[in-house]
């Protein structure tokens, strides 16, 4: 009863967006990938196509843990409720951006674990789920983030830790849901994900368990699904010395089964001296016959980290 009067009282709160919503001014400084070597461009199954660091002074800016991309069309979703939308019709020309918050969020305590937006998945009909971590939750909202349309605390999730939690989700064709954890371990160097047969914001659709095995020393950040059926997931790594390390791994759904633990085959590691930071988003499309996949970093919003917005083409 307390979830279900929560929840209508969450539909009920007006987005609390008060700052500029209007066209907000965000440059994109072209980069190589290698710095030392701009000609180089593959990577495992990837081919570097164009990448760019991202600045704006709007000070909602950065933090971007999130990305979908259709067409023109670039939402980026940030660690503390806010967003980001744009256009680049031509490569590295951003118009039409507009920052914004999320209409509602799992609680109202005035803490950064309220609104802990980390993943973000994108249904046929616009509908949108963001999965927030320390509250464990999923939110589903209306197109263009237009209302709060229900909320969802997956018994499976309730004991994942506060800061490690749903970091990656993805809507499979079929109406399926994959969720990732970040650090919740079943086995060493296994972590804990789940299936949910229809809506994770749904009672009626208890998951069940599966083991996600990622590259060594490396952790999901985030997942999408193939034009084949097949899921990338993108995984980040941090060292002391040697900073951001990224990689990529495809996972096969139909491994994903009660108990199993599932490894995917990784095709490709970005690490330094290459223009790598915190990359925790990663979103699909396709160009004629190329799959394209898009990767954005998240700076935390410090000064010395970057966001990052790369391209890649997937090569088979």
């Amino acid at each position: 009863m307390k979830k279900a009067l929560a929840a209508l009282l969450f539909c009920l709160v007006p987005s609390s967006a008060g700052f500029p919503q209007g066209d907000v001014r965000v440059m994109a400084t072209p980069i190589p990938i290698d710095p030392a070597d701009p000609a180089h461009r593959q990577f495992g199954r990837l081919r570097y196509l164009a990448g760019w660091q991202l600045d704006s002074r709007q000070r909602d800016f950065g933090g971007y843990s999130a990305l979908w991309v259709q067409g023109d069309q670039f939402l980026a979703l940030a660690d503390n409720g806010h967003y980001l939308r744009f256009r680049m019709a031509s490569p590295g020309v951003i118009d039409q951006a507009r920052f914004a918050e999320l209409p509602a969020f799992p609680a109202y305590d005035n803490r950064k674990g309220d609104r802990d937006s980390e993943s973000m998945t994108v249904g046929p009909n616009g509908d949108i789920w963001v999965g927030f971590e320390f509250r464990n939750t999923i939110l589903r909202y209306a197109p263009g983030f237009a209302m709060l349309h229900s909320i969802g605390w997956p018994p499976a999730m309730r004991k994942w830790s506060q800061n490690s939690g749903p970091e990656a989700m993805v809507r499979l064709e079929g109406g399926r849901f994959v969720v990732l954890s970040e650090g919740n371990a079943v086995a060493p160097h296994v972590h804990d994900a789940l299936m949910f047969p229809g809506d994770p914001t749904s009672a009626r659709n208890p998951p069940f368990h599966f083991g996600y095995r990622p590259p060594r020393g490396y952790a999901p950040t985030d997942a999408a699904q193939l034009p084949d059926g097949r899921l990338i997931v993108l995984h980040r790594r941090f060292g002391v010395w040697d900073g951001f390390s990224a990689a990529l791994s495809i996972v096969e759904p139909a491994d994903m089964k009660p108990g199993a633990t599932v490894t995917g085959e990784q095709i490709a590691e970005l690490k330094p001296p290459l223009n790598i930071d915190n990359m925790e988003g990663i979103s699909v499309t396709r160009e004629g016959e190329k799959t394209i996949l898009w990767l954005i970093s998240d700076d935390n919003q410090v000064p010395i980290e970057r966001t990052l917005l790369l391209k890649f083409e997937l090569q088979q």
